[in-house]
């Protein structure tokens, strides 16, 4: 009897980071006069309450998979990488019309990253940095050498005009990343979790199935419980922040830019109270006039922050996504 052979294993590296960040906003712009008349509001009412002066939506003839396309491209441009170079794409988003297949296996296709393994989450908002902790397990394990991060949504697709839980603060857009080998530490631990007792805070209204059994079910759209919400992303998420510096070796002082999921000002402005991260750290405020845009918010707000150098590449960012589900995840990462 032969002796039993010992498996091959691939050979893993020892760190990984983000080689380079794409973005992709809706073309439209959609002021708060645009939406508050069906809502019965006004602009001042939303401000004081979202922090949002205009929110970016992508025109009809546009959907989530051209927007992460046109993101994912400018990531690659920037890494000096083509889909070619690309051993797994990972794309979350919630607002993709097909159960299957995949927008990712789709997406690969279109960029010429066949065969790549490709594959898509659905973890709302955290999305993107759940997808984030992925690629850095994946190049780190040896399993990819260069993985693309999208996070990318259409949720204008999915408004309901006269809401007045959440549509009027959703906008469009798409991010993505490279992730890939380091010489040096690039993505800290990820610290992510969920709470699914908690589901009904931010859904849709029905599920598909009741287009099948009523005609007259309409259009699922998203709603949300607000101060459910609110209360839950302003005081559980700085301890989910706060554990991630930890886990990475890190003190706030050490922080120089936070970029956490855009969904609302006064949540942003609670957490770094809470941080006590100090005033000279760099504080991501997309949401201004991009809106709440899901599993796209992070990296569109990160791309900001680097176009208009408020922050340098190398520089040590906290990052936390937190949404539906509940879903929520955070990392220390620098930037490229």
């Amino acid at each position: 009897m032969s002796a039993r052979k010992a498996l091959r294993q691939a050979e893993p590296v020892r760190y990984s980071r983000i080689l380079a960040i794409g973005a992709e906003r809706g073309s439209e712009v959609v002021t708060n006069d645009d939406v508050a008349g069906p809502i019965d509001s006004s602009d001042e009412w939303i401000r004081q309450r979202t922090g949002i002066v205009t929110r970016t939506r992508a025109t009809n003839d546009v959907d989530v998979l051209d927007l992460a396309e046109a993101a994912a491209r400018r990531a690659l441009d920037a890494a000096g990488l083509t889909g070619a170079d690309v051993d797994a794409v990972i794309l979350s988003t919630i607002t993709y019309f097909h159960q299957t297949p995949s927008a990712a296996a789709v997406l690969a296709d279109r960029l010429g990253a066949t065969p790549a393994a490709a594959y898509d989450i659905s973890a709302a908002c955290a999305g993107y940095a759940y997808g984030i902790g992925q690629a850095d397990a994946l190049v780190r394990s040896g399993a990819a050498r260069h993985v693309l991060v999208i996070g990318a949504e259409k949720l204008s697709d999915f408004v309901d005009p006269t809401d007045r839980t959440i549509s009027f603060l959703l906008g469009d857009g798409a991010g993505a990343a490279v992730v890939g080998p380091s010489d040096t530490p690039g993505i800290g631990p990820t610290v992510w979790g969920s709470d699914g007792a908690k589901a009904s805070a931010i859904r849709q209204t029905h599920p598909w199935s009741d287009l099948r059994e009523d005609t007259d079910a309409g259009w699922p759209t998203l709603r949300q419980d607000g101060q459910t919400v609110f209360k839950w992303a302003s005081f559980q998420m700085a301890p989910v922040a706060a554990k991630a510096m930890a886990e990475a070796g890190v003190e706030p002082d050490d922080i120089q830019v936070f970029v956490p999921h855009q969904a609302n000002m006064r949540i942003i402005d609670q957490m770094v109270k809470q941080l006590r991260l100090p005033e000279s750290v760099v504080v991501a405020r997309d949401i201004a006039d991009t809106g709440n845009t899901s599993a796209a918010s992070i990296p569109l707000a990160t791309q900001r922050l680097l176009d208009e150098g408020s922050a340098r590449s190398g520089d040590l960012a906290l990052q936390i996504g937190f949404g539906a589900g509940l879903v929520y995840a955070a990392q220390v990462v620098v930037l490229p």
